[in-house]
């Protein structure tokens, strides 16, 4: 079994290959989370990022808002917070025991961040036309962990219905059908 820091130094760097590769121009573009733009869904990936660190060094995190995290050299501002988010996931014991106000176990909670990691790296890269290919070893951990969360995540409001798809579906098609995405999603054409 690979460690959560691993697995989110694998995840972080696919992640930041989109954000570095994101337009300006292309900021007020929709994505597969409805709810955001690509301006909003990076200031909302910033926020998971900033948070999932604190939980990881087992201090509270930050709910509320996302702010506008597309300010200033924002791209290298997400490389460095996510390589401090890996860096918290490998200091030792940050899988041990339980972490945030509801008590998840650490794995389950570096799942999370995880899931949300490589889900809205695939939404990034989908928005802006990018090509998005998540690590082979993130897939296989993410699979059978967003299963067992689905339930709780749905009741959450944090996923959607599961989306169907066809049998013979990529692992990873699998994996954005349970957070409720199409995995075909396509831009709006104009």
């Amino acid at each position: 079994m690979k460690k959560i820091s691993e697995l989110l130094d694998a995840a972080a760097g696919s992640a930041l290959s989109v954000v570095r590769g994101i337009d300006d121009s292309r900021l007020d573009d929709p994505t597969p989370c409805a709810e955001y733009d690509v301006r909003a869904l990076v200031s909302h990936l910033a926020q998971v990022v900033a948070n999932f660190t604190a939980l990881a060094a087992r201090r509270d995190a930050e709910h509320g808002e996302a702010p506008d995290a597309v300010t200033g050299d924002w791209r290298e501002r997400f490389g460095e917070e996510t390589a401090a988010l890996v860096e918290a996931w490998a200091a030792p014991g940050a899988e041990e025991g339980t972490t945030g106000a509801m008590g998840f176990p650490a794995r389950t909670v570096g799942h999370m961040v995880l899931g949300d990691l490589t889900v809205h790296a695939w939404d990034l890269a989908r928005a802006t036309g990018q090509e998005f290919v998540p690590d082979a070893d993130v897939v296989d951990e993410l699979g059978p962990a967003m299963e067992g969360m689905a339930p709780k995540a749905r009741e959450a409001k944090v996923f959607g219905e599961p989306f169907p798809v066809p049998d013979g579906a990529s692992p990873f098609a699998r994996v954005l059908a349970l957070t409720g995405r199409d995995p075909g999603w396509q831009p709006p054409r104009a």
